[in-house]
């Protein structure tokens, strides 16, 4: 950890909804000038979109059905610990970008003079020079494992973890509309992940300083015939506190100002889910200024 270069994590896995937590992050650094160094969990891929899929098939015809994104053979677990590490000590590290979309590959092709294509990666720079925080989001932010340790290099790490049939249903609508995939398509690819899943994914949750959980208010028992995903009005969220002396959050507070809250446990406040958004910013806005004072 350190407090000179703070390192922020949010964690999750596809389909969480890390992204909908990473926009609220950047508000808060937006409102408070705050330069933050974005890094991109995808980035930390081992392989690019082509020589993945070569591997999966490689390693079905092996008799291995479970090789995945999820997992550590297909990612730099070892790169990811380095840049946080790199990051807190120095407030610099390498990073690049994994080119999503068109858009992407045209933007740092023009800022590279490179010609790369969706589904590659850009080559590593050295960044974060005069930033105040680095920001990571992305699948692996908190895993620990017998070689690795990179959740000791966080200094705030989120999870986000929704109850799991709704997680399924938010990955097989999202698939659907930004990659084309078929609900089949994207079950295959739910069960080929799930060891790793169960493996890396899950146990990182019991790294985090604080986990939002996003559980629906309807059925939910069968997520592929889902037809549209549960709204946040047809939602709860649970957030529960790792340790409230790192974390101290005023619960008397918290429970007036957002109405319909509760506690329920000790360390656990549910929020209706259309107040989720107000309810980070009300958490996580204190912390977020005390440790870029520090």
């Amino acid at each position: 950890m350190s407090k000179k270069h703070p390192v922020v994590v949010v964690t999750g896995s596809s389909g969480a909804g890390t992204t909908f937590v990473k926009r609220a992050f950047e508000h808060i650094f937006s409102r408070e000038k705050i330069n933050s160094l974005i890094v991109e969990g995808d980035s930390f891929h081992m392989y690019d979109r082509a020589a993945m899929k070569e591997n999966v098939q490689k390693q079905e015809s092996l008799g291995n059905n479970f090789f995945s994104h999820f997992g550590p053979d297909a990612n730099l677990f070892d790169k990811i610990e380095e840049t946080f590490k790199d990051y807190g000590e120095t407030g610099q590290c390498d990073r690049r970008y994994y080119l999503h979309s068109n858009e992407e590959a045209a933007e740092h092709n023009a800022r590279l003079n490179t010609d790369l294509n969706p589904g590659e990666f850009t080559p590593w720079e050295k960044v974060g020079s005069d930033t105040d925080v680095l920001f990571y989001e992305g699948l692996h932010g908190a895993v620990v494992t017998d070689d690795i340790d990179m959740a000791q290099y966080a200094d705030l790490k989120i999870g986000v973890v929704p109850s799991v049939n709704l997680e399924w249903i938010q990955k097989i609508h999202r698939d659907n509309a930004e990659r084309g995939y078929s609900a089949e398509e994207t079950v295959d690819t739910i069960l080929r992940r799930m060891p790793d899943y169960i493996n890396y994914i899950t146990p990182q949750f019991s790294q985090t300083d604080i986990n939002f959980q996003r559980v629906a208010t309807v059925d939910t028992s069968n997520p592929f015939i889902a037809r549209d995903i549960p709204t946040p009005d047809e939602s709860f969220v649970v957030i529960r506190f790792k340790d409230l002396d790192k974390t101290p959050v005023d619960f008397t507070y918290l429970t007036s100002m957002i109405t319909g809250s509760f506690m329920s446990r000790r360390n656990s406040i549910v929020v209706p889910g259309g107040k989720m958004s107000l309810a980070m910013d009300i958490i996580l806005y204190p912390i977020i200024k005390q440790m870029i004072n520090k």
